[in-house]
């Protein structure tokens, strides 16, 4: 008798999910795209500015979050709290549906010995400073999971911000173990990580 309010709680927190929707709207999410978002983040997801991030193939639970926290100010930016304004629940959850439909492409690396160095630390860490594998919880591809981003392919200017953005604790809306590892990141290793992830697919 106790079990049924309970597994009722857990479906409905299921359903109310960021990117849980069952049948997102992809025609109101390209409408949106092509009114406001591809000023930024291009047309299919694929932003030319390296300060921008590439949205294609981003998971769409988690580009749902991310607009949703940006809404609420958990996430700080001026430019994007004024671009979702006025964007309801299901809309969230309709782009991030669009920017995970979107296709990857792949992206040359500039300098193949410093993503070299990065490789290594994404996929073992460094033992000598305590920093963690990152590919520990975005996975050995880097595609991440329905709560944690997807990685590759990101510009490297732009991963490269966001790591310093939770060392300076500026970011505060996500996993509060990346204030941890970021502060523990040396100013090569950073860069090392950015240019590995950017040529990935």
């Amino acid at each position: 008798m106790t079990l049924r309010p309970a597994i009722a709680v857990v479906l409905s927190a299921t359903l109310l999910a960021p990117g849980a929707q069952a049948n997102p709207d992809m025609a109101k999410a390209e409408e949106i795209v092509q009114g406001k978002c591809f000023l930024c983040h291009g047309m299919a997801g694929e932003s030319s500015s390296p300060v921008f991030p590439r949205l294609a193939g981003q998971n769409a639970s988690y580009v749902a979050r991310q607009l949703a926290d940006y809404q609420s100010g958990k996430r700080k930016s001026s430019t994007m709290q004024a671009m979702v304004e006025g964007l309801s629940p299901a809309e969230m959850q309709a782009l991030g549906a669009w920017a995970a439909a979107q296709p990857t492409m792949g992206h040359p690396v500039d300098d193949s010995d410093l993503a070299g160095v990065g490789r290594f630390v994404y996929l073992r860490g460094n033992p000598y400073n305590g920093v963690a594998a990152c590919a520990s919880c975005h996975g050995t591809d880097a595609h991440g999971s329905a709560t944690l981003p997807r990685l590759a392919g990101q510009h490297a200017q732009y991963t490269e911000n966001q790591l310093k953005q939770f060392n300076r604790r500026e970011r505060t809306n996500d996993n509060a173990v990346m204030h941890s590892i970021a502060s523990k990141l040396s100013e090569l290793e950073v860069k090392a990580v950015a240019a590995y992830l950017s040529g990935l697919k």
